[in-house]
């Protein structure tokens, strides 16, 4: 008699692109698009209106604090309203306001507009991210969210260049308005989803001043430090090559897009077997390198690798940083979760660009990307703490068969 064949027992991943992560990755890409083209035509557009460096950190860094503020608010809405009604009303807001840029005619008025495409950014974005975590089988979060973020690097792939191309070529009215129709196609997409009802806890009173998960807090302080480089990014970087007349920016923004992208296909699957230890040093050292080679700034090499050296290191942070965010919160958390993480997100922008507006007006642009550098540090330091005072975050396991 032969031996009895044993059963293959075979380990099936839970799948991953479904047709409502596809339209949540489509609507992320069209309203991330709208919005990097924006990203660095935003400072030229201030300095055709008469603005100079302070000016144009104040209208990037109010951008920023109006999202933030709104982002608690959208956490609970997200749990209490449900993700839909957040969602579209924040792709609504941004595409009323981008498309309103394209009648302003003083710095004032861009001011204030700015503020209300933040509050649309705030609950946008918030409700985004909170989307595609019910989505994602929780066994793959950071693979996950690496191929959703995918979706945002694809846009950064092509919005600022296209951005910089258009404004050169036609009015920024019609720029605005073409940035304004994407915002459209996003909210045609987050329409088209079908959304999980929100897992509302109830028996327990919420504080009217809860206005953060505790849970995603650590990941989120580190996340801070790391986006305060990318304020000196956005808002001066344009301006700073211009001013040493270093061709390459459009290239920059392409490279940097396609290391982001070429990093997300495997940072998340890295942190979802490993944790943050495997991804966090190597991703923050990467940044701290494209900063000092931004201070430095020889020549346009120098700035297209530390744009490579910028994709790759925050392409692999930042997937990992947001699923470490939500995976301890509660189920009924995890909007909140999502808008803590975000808020420090936008709170580094904010605090980079009008600090940096200051700091470029009185020492020059090589000045904010050495105190980018520092900041970088801070935040290894703050992880190295963190690291020494409680037990590591442990590798996820896969779900077995």
């Amino acid at each position: 008699m032969g031996a009895q064949q044993q059963p293959v027992v075979t380990e099936q991943k839970e799948k991953i692109w479904t047709r409502n992560f596809l339209f949540i990755c489509l609507a992320n890409f069209f309203v991330f698009l709208g919005f990097q083209m924006t990203l660095p035509t935003i400072p030229l557009f201030v300095e055709h209106l008469g603005g100079n460096d302070q000016l144009i950190g104040l209208v990037v860094g109010i951008f920023t604090f109006s999202a933030l503020v709104v982002r608690p608010f959208a956490g609970h809405a997200l749990e209490t309203q449900g993700r839909r009604f957040v969602f579209l009303l924040g792709l609504l807001i941004f595409v009323i306001s981008v498309g309103s840029y394209s009648l302003i005619s003083s710095i004032f008025f861009l001011f204030f507009m700015r503020v209300i495409q933040g509050i649309g950014w705030g609950f946008s974005t918030t409700a985004s991210g909170t989307v595609a975590t019910d989505i994602i089988p929780a066994s793959r979060r950071g693979e996950g969210m690496g191929y959703y973020g995918l979706s945002g690097n694809i846009a950064l792939a092509f919005g600022p260049s296209l951005g910089l191309a258009l404004a050169a070529s036609i009015p920024f009215n019609r720029l605005f308005l073409i940035c304004a129709a994407l915002g459209v196609a996003s909210l045609a997409f987050a329409a088209a989803i079908t959304y999980k009802k929100a897992e509302a806890k109830h028996g327990q009173k919420e504080s009217k001043w809860d206005l953060y998960e505790k849970t995603a807090l650590i990941p989120s302080v580190l996340l801070f430090f790391l986006t305060v480089t990318f304020g000196g990014i956005a808002s001066f970087l344009p301006l700073y090559t211009a001013q040493k007349n270093i061709g390459g920016l459009q290239l920059y923004f392409l490279l940097y897009a396609l290391a982001l992208m070429v990093t997300r296909t495997f940072a998340g699957q890295w942190y979802d077997r490993k944790g943050h230890r495997a991804v966090f040093l190597p991703g923050t050292g990467l940044i701290l390198l494209a900063m000092l080679l931004l201070a430095w700034l020889p020549g346009e090499w120098a700035l297209l690798a530390a744009a490579v050296l910028y994709g790759f290191g925050f392409g692999m942070v930042q997937p990992g940083l947001q699923a470490w965010s939500v995976e301890r919160a509660p189920v009924h958390r995890k909007g909140m979760a999502n808008a803590t993480f975000f808020s420090f997100f936008d709170l580094g922008v904010g605090i980079g660009a009008m600090v940096f507006g200051q700091i470029s007006h009185w020492f020059g642009y090589p000045a904010i990307y050495l105190s980018a550098a520092c900041s970088v540090l801070v935040s290894m330091f703050v992880y190295l703490a963190v690291l020494r005072k409680e037990q590591p975050f442990p590798p996820r396991q896969g779900n077995k068969a």
